[in-house]
């Protein structure tokens, strides 16, 4: 990814404010609480809160972003909360992660560029144990009509980089299907995420 594309998300984070707030999304909560801890992944994991969350419910917790800023916010909020974190910051290719290492993996609101969103779903899978569990909450194409009407509920404003329910279902194509629906939605998450959304939600366990 190219330096613009880094420098625009540790602008994003340098704030002293989280931008997505330190709350875990309420999706992904949800899904995880219903899991046994295990070993977590966390790819695109910004400001570590959905991590931390995991980490306070006894799961080993690894995530990665190419924000350093991100990094640094994630690691002051693991402190707070009294657990650890390991956090990277790399794109997926250059990090030592190992197959079969994890039994879940979190995608959430991970808006990669277009043309290498779903390079990294397919990627991401050889790190899942077979049986283990995707959890995804994200964007969906018709959010762009959301976003007309209020800027303030975010997320990307290129459609290449929103998600479809048939996306979805090419780029996990050997997973079983748990859940898999586009839903609107109220979201409430820090700075950057209020208002009415359009997202998909998806949890998939691996053949």
């Amino acid at each position: 990814m190219n330096d613009s594309w880094t420098e625009r998300w540790n602008d994003r984070y340098r704030s002293e404010d989280f931008a997505y707030g330190e709350e875990p999304n309420n999706y992904f909560k949800e899904q995880l609480e219903k899991l046994k801890p295990g070993a977590i992944l966390f790819p695109a994991e910004g400001e570590g809160r959905n991590a931390v969350f995991a980490a306070r419910l006894g799961w080993k917790v690894s995530a990665f972003d190419i924000s350093v800023e991100g990094r640094s916010k994630a690691l002051k909020l693991a402190e707070a909360n009294e657990v650890t974190i390991d956090y990277q910051v790399g794109e997926l290719k250059a990090l030592q992660f190992s197959a079969d290492q994890f039994d879940a993996i979190a995608l959430i609101y991970a808006h990669f560029p277009a043309d290498v969103k779903s390079y990294y779903h397919k990627a991401l899978d050889k790190y899942l144990r077979k049986n283990g569990t995707v959890i995804f909450e994200a964007f969906s194409k018709k959010h762009l009509e959301y976003i007309e009407r209020n800027e303030k509920v975010g997320g990307p404003k290129d459609l290449g980089m929103l998600f479809s329910i048939d996306e979805l279902k090419a780029d996990f194509e050997n997973y079983e299907i748990v859940e898999l629906v586009e839903k609107e939605i109220e979201l409430s998450e820090g700075v950057f995420h209020n208002g009415q959304g359009s997202v998909i939600r998806f949890v998939g366990r691996k053949k």
